[in-house]
């Protein structure tokens, strides 16, 4: 994402989609009541009578204030839906409209307010470059294959393979280890991977290890986990000895504040969770850092309190708390989820 320019004082900011994470980014900044300026397409209808109208699409510029978000992680697209606030003549002011956003798309965003955390979230997002780590998981019979990313990861592949036994004794078939380390080489060559993070139960990960040609060795980081899919990238996520590869990666930071939070529940140490809990806390100036996952902001834009949850992030924020959005898409924000979708560590116990 580039910033083209941006008055964070004033409430706007001008800027361009250049990497599919930035739709992800920019859905946790816009919420409802945003103004957004972009060109979109509208339909245009030529020709005197039914039977010879024709239909074309016009490019616009327009204005809209958001109504709702929605974001596809899986088509890398951001719909902003809401009404029309400013367009040319011929399109009527307060109709709805749907901003499709897409690579090279140029926005104007106006708030209110611009808080910290949003702030902090457009620059982020416009040093980042594409994820350069690679998660896979293998035990004797598949290997799974993601793709780390700042929202969670991207599912990329699996291969299986076959196991045979021989004196009572499992073993992998030795094709099996080549097919992913073909695999393996695929990924590093068209993604220009930096790091690749291998778990496994048990030895698997080491024998795959022995088969690696010494470019891929220098990229490796072997760890433990309990089993292969999604439960095992997200144990990966967890481990010590992905920390380093993964402390500039937002999902490792979120699943480790995620943590420190269950870890104070289970030890009835300072913290709350649910939105009147929550919001209590922030009005007493408790509240040090206010946990919330996308779901639960998203579902909040279409309630009516939608403004109380604006004041309680405005009032953190004022009181020198920080604001963290946890990504649904990994198993992080799923706990978070399960408690409400908001919670906080406190400054002291209420």
């Amino acid at each position: 994402m580039h910033i083209l320019t941006a008055d964070f004082k004033k409430g706007y900011a001008k800027i361009k989609i250049d990497n599919p994470d930035d739709f992800w980014h920019l859905s946790q900044i816009l919420h409802k009541g945003d103004l957004v300026k972009g060109r979109s397409y509208r339909k245009i209808k030529l020709g005197g009578t039914e039977e010879k109208t024709n239909t074309i699409k016009k490019t616009i510029l327009l204005k809209i204030k958001t109504e709702k978000i929605e974001f596809d992680k899986y088509k890398h697209s951001l719909r902003i839906n809401g009404t029309i606030t400013e367009a040319p003549e011929d399109i009527p002011h307060g109709s709805y409209h749907t901003l499709n956003v897409e690579l090279d798309t140029i926005l104007e965003i106006q708030k209110e307010l611009f808080l910290d955390f949003q702030i902090r979230h457009l620059q982020e997002a416009s040093k980042e470059k594409h994820s350069k780590i690679l998660l896979c998981t293998l035990d004797r019979e598949e290997a799974y294959f993601a793709l780390l990313k700042k929202y969670g990861y991207e599912y990329i592949g699996e291969v299986k393979g076959e196991v045979e036994k021989k004196y009572n004794k499992e073993k992998i078939r030795g094709d099996f280890y080549e097919e992913i380390v073909k695999l393996l080489e695929g990924y590093v060559e068209r993604m220009s991977i930096e790091k690749i993070i291998v778990g496994s139960p048990a030895f698997w990960k080491d024998e795959l290890y022995k088969k690696l040609p010494a470019g891929l060795k220098n990229k490796i980081i072997l760890a433990t986990c309990n089993s292969t899919g999604p439960s095992g990238i997200n144990e990966l996520l967890k481990r010590d000895e992905v920390k380093t590869a993964l402390q500039e990666e937002r999902v490792s930071k979120e699943t480790e504040l995620v943590e420190k939070l269950l870890k104070a529940i289970s030890k009835n140490e300072a913290c709350c969770y649910g939105f009147e809990e929550v919001e209590e806390a922030s009005k007493r100036g408790a509240v040090q850092t206010l946990l919330l996952t996308d779901t639960f902001i998203r579902k909040k834009m279409h309630e009516e309190n939608y403004e109380t949850l604006q004041q309680t992030m405005k009032t953190v924020e004022h009181m020198k708390g920080e604001i963290t959005i946890i990504s649904e898409d990994h198993e992080a924000g799923e706990r978070l989820n399960g408690l409400g979708g908001i919670a906080a560590l406190l400054r002291y116990k209420l």
